[in-house]
C-alpha cells in the first residue's frame, strides 16, 4: 500500500471512530453529581449538589444526571426538571431483601442509593424528589435509615411525587418509604418494575385525565417483617389507591400483608374506571376494596387474591357507597378467608369464569358471595368447597346467577325483591345416584 493510501485510511478511520462515540455517549447531554460536589459517602447532605446537577442539565432537555455507586444523603427535597432523567446504576430492579437475615447485600453495600431523612415525622411536606414533565427516575433505592425494623414506622411525606406529563419511574426499589409514589396530577405516568416495602401507601393515583400506566409493581415485606412492624401494616397500610383515573392501565402487580391491597375512592377530582391485568393479593384483610368507582367500569382480569389476615378476611368488598360497574373475569381466590365478597351499593359486580377455592375459614355457614344490594352476576364459576355459595338480600335488585359448578348441592339463599335468575347450575352427582343430568 502506498504511503498516502495508509494515511488516508487511518484518517478516515479516526473519523468513523469518533462520530460512533459522539453519538453513543452524547457527553454533552451527560452530567455526574460528583462533579457539583455529591459525596456520596452516606454522611454529607448531598441535597444542593443533587440540585445543582439537575439544575445545569435542565438547561438542556434531555439531558441525563448520572449517578455513580454510593450512599447519598438527603435531609432536604430535590426537584427533577422538565425533560432530564436522574439515572442510578441499576439497569433492573434490585432486590434487597436480604437485610434481615438472608445473606444478600443490603441497599448501603452496593448501587446507588438514596438515604431520606427529610420530613421525618409528618406526611404533609413537600415530596422527597418530584418528577415534572418528560422527567424520570431510574436505576436507584429509596431507603429510609432511620425507620425501625421493629417498631410502628415513623411518618413521611412521600418519596416520589409524579406531576406534569409523561413523568417515569423505572427500576426503582423503595425498599422502605412511610408512602411511595404520588402519582397524582400529571398525565400518562408510567410506572415500571418498582420493587419494595411501602409501610402506609403503596401508589396513590388522581386527578388523571390521560391514561397512567403501572406495570410490575410488587409490594412485599423484603425489608421487615418483625411483629409489630408488620402488624401495624396490616392494620393501616394500604399497596394501591385509585382515585380519579380515566383509563387507567395496571399489569402484573402484586401485595402482602396489607390492610387493603386495591382501593378505589371518590375523591373531588372523580373516580376510577381501568383495565386491571394480572394483577395479586396476599395475605391481606381486604384484597380489593370498591368505594366507588366510574359506571365506565373496573375490569379486573386473571387477579389471584388471598386474603386470611384481620379481623374479617374478605377477597372483595364493594360498599354501600359504590354506584359504579365492577368485572372480575378469570380470577382465582384462595386461603382461609371468611368469605370471597361482601357486595353493597347500588352498582353492578360481576364474576365470569372464576375459581372460588375457599371460604367460610370459621365453618359458620357464611355464604362465598354476600350480596345486600346492587346488580350481581355470577357466571361460569367454581366453588370448590360444599357450603353455601351465594346470598342475595331483599334490596338485590338484580341478579343472574347461572351456568356455575358447586361442589356439592346447589346452596343458594335468594331473599331479593327484585329480579333474579337462578339456572343451568351443576352440583356434585350424590353418592348412589344415578350418573346423568344434575343441573340444578
Amino acid at each position: 500500500m502506498k504511503p498516502q493510501a495508509f494515511l488516508v485510511l487511518i484518517l478516515v478511520s479516526s473519523l468513523c471512530s469518533t462520530v460512533v462515540v459522539t453519538a453513543a455517549e452524547d457527553p454533552g447531554r451527560r452530567f455526574d453529581v460528583r462533579q457539583f460536589g455529591a459525596k456520596g459517602d452516606g454522611k454529607n447532605d448531598d441535597t444542593a449538589a443533587f440540585q445543582r446537577a439537575l439544575d445545569a442539565a435542565g438547561k438542556a432537555p434531555g439531558s441525563i444526571v448520572d449517578v455513580p455507586r454510593g450512599n447519598y444523603l438527603f435531609a432536604g427535597h430535590i426537584n427533577v426538571p422538565v425533560g432530564v432523567t436522574l439515572s442510578g446504576v441499576w439497569q433492573s430492579v434490585p432486590a434487597h431483601n436480604g437485610i434481615r437475615d438472608r445473606g444478600l447485600p443490603k441497599p448501603t453495600d452496593d448501587g446507588t442509593t438514596f438515604l431520606v431523612t427529610e420530613g421525618e415525622g409528618k406526611e404533609d411536606g413537600p415530596a422527597f424528589l418530584t418528577l415534572n414533565t418528560n422527567s424520570t427516575l431510574r436505576g436507584v433505592v429509596i431507603y429510609y435509615p432511620r425507620q425501625k425494623v421493629d417498631d410502628a414506622p415513623k411518618p413521611y411525606p412521600w418519596a416520589i411525587a409524579m406531576r406534569g406529563k409523561n413523568p417515569a419511574v423505572l427500576d426503582v426499589e423503595l425498599l422502605n418509604p412511610f408512602n411511595g409514589i404520588d402519582a397524582s396530577q400529571n398525565e400518562r405516568h408510567l410506572i415500571r418494575n418498582v420493587h419494595g416495602q411501602p409501610l402506609r401507601r403503596g401508589i396513590w393515583v388522581d386527578f388523571i385525565y390521560d391514561i397512567g400506566r403501572i406495570e410490575n409493581v410488587h409490594f412485599n415485606p423484603w425489608w421487615s417483617m418483625k411483629p409489630k412492624l408488620f402488624q401495624w401494616q396490616l392494620e393501616h397500610g394500604e399497596a394501591f389507591i385509585f382515585g380519579k383515573s380515566d383509563w387507567q392501565y395496571v399489569l402484573n402487580t402484586f401485595c402482602f400483608g396489607y390492610k387493603v391491597g386495591y382501593k378505589f375512592v371518590q375523591t373531588k377530582s372523580g373516580m376510577c374506571n381501568g383495565n386491571f391485568l394480572g394483577i395479586g393479593a396476599d395475605a391481606c384483610a381486604t384484597c380489593v376494596l370498591v368505594e366507588q368507582c366510574s359506571h365506565l367500569g373496573l375490569l379486573i382480569s386473571n387477579g389471584e387474591f388471598v386474603a386470611f389476615k384481620g379481623e374479617d378476611p374478605t377477597m372483595v368488598e364493594v360498599t354501600d357507597t359504590n354506584r359504579g360497574s365492577v368485572r372480575f373475569v378469570n380470577c382465582a381466590y384462595w386461603g382461609p378467608c371468611h368469605q370471597i365478597a361482601k357486595i353493597a351499593g347500588r352498582g353492578t359486580v360481576g364474576f365470569g369464569d372464576c375459581t372460588f377455592s375457599f371460604w367460610d375459614a370459621k365453618r359458620e355457614g357464611r355464604h362465598a358471595i354476600q350480596a345486600t344490594g346492587g346488580s350481581v352476576l355470577v357466571r361460569g364459576c367454581e366453588f370448590q368447597l360444599d357450603r353455601a355459595q351465594v346470598s342475595l338480600d331483599k334490596d338485590v335488585a338484580r341478579a343472574i346467577i347461572t351456568d356455575n359448578l358447586f361442589k356439592g348441592s346447589q346452596m343458594i339463599d335468594n331473599r331479593s325483591e327484585g329480579v333474579v335468575r337462578i339456572a343451568n347450575n351443576a352440583g356434585m352427582p350424590k353418592k348412589g345416584s344415578a350418573k346423568g343430568d344434575t343441573t340444578e
